[in-house]
């Protein structure tokens, strides 16, 4: 009897000291498996700041300013602390693309809110001689390589910058029977057009105005 008592506190003992160490972390554990995300399962949307576009950068991706034009570009900054670099490029793409479209496809009312009277005249005059000549425009925006600030000021309330639109246009000319008079589509000409627009700072409307048009050689 004494035997057994003996050999069941052994028991005991032994299974107590088991459980002391077993129940402890030793900090070698096995770290549990994760289960893979579901692929169903919807990530919210992540809220980014704006970036701010330094007044010293020339760059913001493929769209930038030249090294001369960065006094314009500050002194513009410090007249209007709403200016920035990288929308205003973005802004002037858009209208780029606007405003020759229009050209080609004669809309002159289309053109209208994107350009100056000085402007609308010359393009207004090129669509009716156009017209009259029997001739109709079938262009197309390949593609806009760069878009440059190579110039910019801020005289008094007024901000003007003019922009370097590099491009790739295929270009092809109609007579009035449909037929081809001039140019092809199956070959881009590669186009650096200068454009300079014009806004009033601080005024309630954000949309800048084609003021004038040229072509860099």
């Amino acid at each position: 009897m004494t035997v057994i008592v003996i050999l069941a506190l052994v028991a005991l003992f032994i299974g107590l000291r088991l459980y002391s160490v077993l129940g402890e972390r030793t900090g070698h554990e096995q770290q549990p498996i994760l289960k893979p995300a579901d692929p169903e399962a919807v990530v919210g949307p992540q809220v980014n700041r704006p970036s701010v576009v330094q007044p010293s950068s020339v760059d913001a991706g493929d769209m930038a300013y030249l090294p001369t034009a960065g006094p314009g570009v500050r002194a513009l900054l410090a007249a209007d602390p709403t200016f920035d670099v990288a929308r205003f490029l973005e802004g002037a793409k858009s209208a780029y693309r606007i405003v020759l479209e229009a050209y080609w496809k004669g809309d002159a009312a289309g053109l209208r809110p994107f350009v100056d009277d000085h402007v609308f005249e010359t393009f207004n005059s090129a669509i009716q001689q156009r017209e009259k000549d029997g001739l109709v425009l079938d262009n197309r925006l390949v593609n806009i390589e760069q878009v440059l600030i190579t110039a910019a000021q801020a005289d008094r309330d007024v901000a003007v910058v003019t922009v370097r639109f590099e491009a790739d246009i295929a270009a092809i000319t109609r007579n009035k029977d449909g037929e081809v008079v001039a140019g092809s589509l199956s070959d881009a000409v590669q186009t650096r057009d200068l454009w300079t627009f014009r806004r009033a700072i601080g005024s309630r409307d954000p949309n800048w105005l084609l003021i004038e048009t040229d072509e860099e050689e």
